[in-house]
């Protein structure tokens, strides 16, 4: 059996991620989430509910921030920040997407000091557009395959089309059907 990687992003979100972990655990699939500090910090029970269902957690960073646009010194200290309230509510990522996939001249250097490995992604739901479940499984399925990584948010980052993440929560289902049918479970980063 091969494996698939469904990520998420821009989190926690008391409506978005609640509705993306009820979706996963109504399809027994795991999953690893891509968090910012300052959400991580104002939602800590959504944090411990990500670890104790068996998710991963993630670095996105403290704040939505283009790396391309900060100096080191500023990434440092954003990445840094998140790290910290990441350790105090008990997770300790190893895996870093950094806010729209952009990276900056220092962000390998700053990940690699920090024991990260950066994640990029193999297929986009698009999902910000606020496109229906439907129109989003069209767009990945192409893309599935073994150690495949699926972008998705459960949580409104800057740029967002939508006002929510119901039909990301509703592209759970279908999307891990999909997956099982190729032979694929769906397992966090780790």
């Amino acid at each position: 059996m091969g494996t698939l990687r469904l990520t998420f992003d821009d989190g926690p979100d008391p409506r978005g991620t609640t509705r993306v972990l009820d979706a996963l655990g109504a399809a027994d699939a795991q999953a690893t989430f891509f968090v910012l500090g300052a959400r991580a910090a104002a939602h800590p029970k959504l944090i411990a509910r990500i670890l104790a269902e068996g998710h991963a957690v993630g670095l996105h960073g403290h704040e939505h921030l283009r790396h391309s646009e900060l100096s080191r010194a500023a990434g440092e200290e954003d990445t840094d920040r998140a790290l910290g309230v990441l350790a105090e509510l008990g997770a300790r990522p190893s895996r870093w997407r950094t806010p729209w996939g952009v990276e900056g001249e220092w962000t390998r250097e700053v990940a690699t000091e920090r024991g990260l490995d950066l994640v990029h992604w193999d297929a986009d739901t698009h999902d910000w557009r606020g496109d229906r479940a439907p129109a989003m499984l069209a767009a990945v399925a192409p893309r599935l395959r073994d150690g495949a990584i699926v972008l998705a948010h459960d949580g409104l980052g800057p740029g967002a089309l939508r006002h929510d993440c119901d039909e990301t929560a509703a592209l759970i289902r279908p999307l891990v059907a999909a997956a099982r049918q190729l032979g694929l479970e769906p397992r966090a980063l780790t």
